[in-house]
């Protein structure tokens, strides 16, 4: 039985990835050379997320045992998905104007069950595969760095699935994704997942269950070893694309616990690491802009420089905080605006070498209908990172 499902996803791969490859993969990059990850986390600045677009999908009831799987939603188009959490349609404009603002980088969380067929097959659906390639096109024009992932179906499929199936499932997910974009320029970066390595699966009662620290770190482990493999193995450019493999949660402190492994790949510096928000257990406990906050932050750098990047190992932020809402602010704080505190935590990611992604959505940090950084002092930070970045 588990020949047949091999054979099933290895046959699915095959037969999408024959037909759907895009004529655009080809053009406009400047720089389509082969770069390693040290060299790729020197050049890719500042970037900004492409929040809830285009990893969008029909969440009701999605942490229930009863959620099958992926509800249609208007006319099952990928337009229908890509402005169903309140985005815009992304155009070239909106990624120019990114550009513009001072980011060279664009990372863009991908939901692949969008418009998929639940016969078992994970095949990924031509058109909307197709769409991710439109907007990764507009980062190849606008002379940026492209980041894709697989953003919110890791978590329906490590929820649902033992370890050796996920290993299966995310093996022939990225044999297609990388299939598609093999002859895209190197400035097409993929990262394998998003928050959920490790993560609560449901039990034979249906309730999400941890999972103990042992089995967490070896499905962390086991299914970055498996994307690595998956992309290398199609061949093309993706032979030596960087790649970015995914904390155990992404939390910083499990991450750099001697138990995460990095894994093993056939071409030497062409790995970096994802962790998100050096700030984050700051911001939940509302102690943003004090010593606390400060010396927590110092504190989870130097635990990234010492795991990786003392050990060459380029540390990719790939959710920092924009934007800190009052609320958050320590009654004590000593720095209480916004901007200021985006460019002390900035200053400090960038002074340890490591890429800062700031987490933002439609309307938020930066206007997709305006195409530029709503608040002008957030400008002036983003402007003068920038240039001290080139």
């Amino acid at each position: 039985m588990k020949k047949k499902i091999v054979c099933l996803f290895l046959c699915a791969a095959m037969m999408f990835t024959a037909g759907c490859g895009s004529d655009n993969s080809k053009k406009n990059s400047k720089e389509d050379k082969i770069i390693t990850a040290s060299e790729a986390a020197d050049k890719m600045d500042l970037g900004i997320n492409l929040g809830n677009t285009m990893e969008a999908y029909n969440a009701q009831d999605c942490e229930q045992v009863t959620y099958k799987w992926i509800p249609k939603m208007g006319e099952n188009t990928p337009g229908d998905y890509e402005t169903c959490w309140g985005a815009v349609e992304t155009t070239q404009e909106v990624i120019d104007g990114m550009k513009d603002a001072g980011f060279n980088t664009v990372r863009i969380p991908v939901f692949w069950g969008n418009m998929m067929e639940d016969d078992g097959s994970y095949t990924i659906n031509k058109d909307y595969i197709k769409r991710v390639g439109e907007i990764v096109d507009y980062c190849s024009k606008a002379d940026m760095y492209a980041v894709i992932n697989i953003h919110h179906f890791d978590e329906f499929i490590i929820r649902r699935n033992s370890l050796e199936d996920c290993e299966k499932i995310f093996a022939n997910l990225w044999t297609q994704i990388a299939e598609y974009f093999k002859d895209y320029p190197y400035t097409v970066i993929f990262e394998g997942y998003n928050e959920y390595l490790g993560g609560n699966q449901f039990d034979e009662n249906g309730n999400l269950t941890e999972l103990s620290k042992s089995d967490g770190y070896a499905m962390t482990n086991a299914l970055n070893q498996t994307f690595v493999d998956a992309v290398r193995a199609t061949g093309g450019k993706n032979a030596e694309r960087v790649l970015i493999v995914s904390g155990y949660w992404t939390n910083i402190d499990m991450t750099t616990s001697d138990q995460f492994v990095m894994p093993a790949d056939s071409v030497k510096d062409r790995l970096m690491v994802s962790v998100h928000y050096v700030d984050n257990a700051m911001f939940w406990s509302n102690e943003i802009g004090g010593d606390k906050w400060l010396d927590y932050i110092d504190s989870q750098c130097a635990l990234l420089k010492s795991a990786f990047t003392d050990k060459g190992i380029p540390v990719f932020l790939g959710e920092t905080t924009s934007i800190y809402p009052q609320s958050n602010f320590s009654s004590s704080a000593e720095h209480t605006d916004t901007s200021e505190c985006l460019e002390i935590v900035l200053q400090k990611l960038t002074d340890n070498g490591f890429v800062p992604v700031l987490w933002d959505v439609n309307d938020n940090f930066y206007s997709r209908t305006e195409c530029k950084i709503k608040s002008e002092s957030d400008q002036k930070v983003i402007t003068e990172f920038s240039q001290k970045l080139k």
